[in-house]
């Protein structure tokens, strides 16, 4: 039966080899290991194995298990990956290191005003809805622009990319074109005078077209940790 750490072992290996077909750098891509439903020995056991970055999907369990596991808190990041709604903003700016799920300004300026003084800055993505559908959240491409730089204005947070859950697709090439389009669009921001240098996308089924287009972190569950059990 695999384990956490053998499973862990076989990402990295995936990373590197999709790393080398792209002809990149294997310490360009960076693991997330995504831990939403797993309990707090998943994440010992992740750790144990060398990881130090965990993405929660759900804000509440998410500070459950940093509190479960605070001897740990040094020395690991806790990233949030799921939706943030407003009531939430102030426990994620006092908790969390990463929010990849920023889609509004107002989100961003309650964790900028929310984060504690004697932290360092919280590192945020914008969300981009780059497939356009209906039931995801997040900015539309022609948004992005004009977020982004006040977003990269505000004091106590600290803008570093862009993050994305394209809408599922059967082959490589066709799951490379969202991908392709979000660093497309960190591009332009780049051009326009931000300095930027996160693209959060890629999981456990696209993470090798993702990491073709230029993915710097790719979001992994359940090709580490197994199928998802009920929250709670």
């Amino acid at each position: 039966m695999a384990t956490i750490a053998s499973n862990i072992q076989q990402v990295h290996q995936r990373i590197t080899q999709a790393c080398v077909v792209s002809q990149r750098p294997v310490r360009s891509v960076t693991l997330l290991c995504v831990t939403k439903t797993f309990g707090p020995e998943a994440v010992r056991e992740a750790f144990a194995a060398g990881e130090r970055r965990f993405g929660e999907n759900y804000v509440q369990e998410g500070v459950d298990k940093i509190a479960a596991l605070a001897e740990l808190r040094s020395q690991v990041e806790w990233h949030l990956i799921g939706p943030l709604q407003s009531n939430k903003t102030r426990v994620v700016a006092e908790q969390f290191d990463w929010v990849h799920t920023v889609d509004r300004l107002k989100i961003a300026q309650r964790l900028s005003e929310q984060r504690p003084a004697h932290l360092a800055p919280l590192q945020l993505c914008l969300q981009v809805n780059i497939s356009g559908e209906a039931s995801k959240s997040g900015l539309v491409p022609g948004e992005v622009a004009e977020v982004a730089r006040q977003v990269a204005a505000l004091p106590g947070v600290r803008l570093r990319g862009l993050m994305a859950i394209p809408e599922p697709a059967g082959d490589v090439e066709a799951q490379r074109a969202p991908h392709r389009a979000l660093r497309e669009l960190l591009e332009q921001l780049n051009a326009g005078g931000l300095a930027l240098d996160t693209l959060s996308m890629g999981m456990s089924a696209d993470m090798d077209a993702a990491i073709a287009e230029g993915a710097t972190m790719v979001r992994v569950g359940s090709a580490i940790f197994g199928g998802r059990s009920s929250p709670g």
